[in-house]
């Protein structure tokens, strides 16, 4: 079998340390891609040396919806838990750094829109951070690997405004009534590896078109038991968990899977 994570932070401090055992149990698993996401210009440099140093690795740069206004959080005294210490690189710093790598990138991700912690005054310069994101992407015929909290119909609403078809929604927590309406627009999806203990999830698998979804572990998040780290060797529980829903073998699953992810990011898995 051939499968694929589309979402992971390879760079987490949590995780860091035992890069080549996660890697290969990964292998083990039948993983042959993992895409490792930056969230700002700091975590975008180590995803490259990542996947400079591991084949498996390919790099999305991106810019963390709350990374693109979080001096302007702190400036106006808004707590933000991080829980990667050091440098705070600017939003700037971020985008130009996503600029002058782009085609080293297989994606531009993550990106987004995020309502959960950043507060309303500061929407609008997220707004047009992530704008600029976006028409980066787009002229450079990259997909894009969208990261959405409690704003996920703006978020919509500016990627149908700019043009933008080659889109993967990563860990949607929106209603699955707008998840139908975003997949009617040819948008992906990326299910993680909590999927058999979420009911969304499942819901998910169960009635998007298998052509538009994909899988990802978001390691060290969202782990298939609490309490554990997750890492990408995961994925084959999700996709061994769609063989279940769709009452199919395993090895039709890991088809579908290998064909979206050649079709959404234009290269070989």
């Amino acid at each position: 079998m051939s499968l694929s994570d589309v979402h992971a932070h390879l760079t987490h401090p949590r995780l860091r340390e035992r890069l080549p055992e996660i890697l290969a149990r990964a292998q083990a698993a039948g993983v042959t891609a993992i895409i490792s996401n930056g969230l700002n210009a700091a975590d975008n440099r180590r995803v490259l040396e990542l996947a400079r140093e591991h084949p498996l690795i390919r790099p999305a740069l991106g810019l963390y919806p709350v990374d693109a206004v979080l001096a302007e959080m702190r400036a106006s005294g808004v707590d933000y838990p991080r829980e990667e210490t050091g440098p705070e690189p600017s939003a700037e710093q971020s985008v130009a750094f996503v600029r002058e790598h782009i085609e080293q990138a297989i994606a531009v991700g993550e990106i987004g829109l995020d309502g959960y912690w950043v507060p309303e005054p500061l929407w609008a310069r997220q707004e047009a951070v992530f704008c600029e994101l976006v028409q980066l992407a787009l002229a450079h015929d990259k997909p894009i690997i969208i990261h959405t909290r409690k704003r996920e119909q703006r978020t919509l609403d500016l990627l149908l405004e700019l043009g933008a078809t080659r889109v993967n929604w990563h860990c949607f927590g929106g209603k699955l009534k707008l998840a139908r309406r975003i997949a009617e627009h040819g948008h992906y999806f990326s299910i993680p590896a909590n999927a058999r203990r979420s009911e969304s999830f499942t819901r998910m698998l169960q009635s998007l078109p298998r052509e538009q979804l994909l899988f990802e572990t978001d390691c060290p998040y969202l782990a298939p038991q609490p309490g554990q780290d997750s890492e990408p060797a995961h994925v084959a529980l999700t996709a061994s968990f769609a063989a279940e829903l769709w009452q199919c073998e395993p090895a039709a699953v890991a088809e579908q899977n290998q064909r979206n992810f050649e079709r959404l990011f234009a290269q070989p898995m």
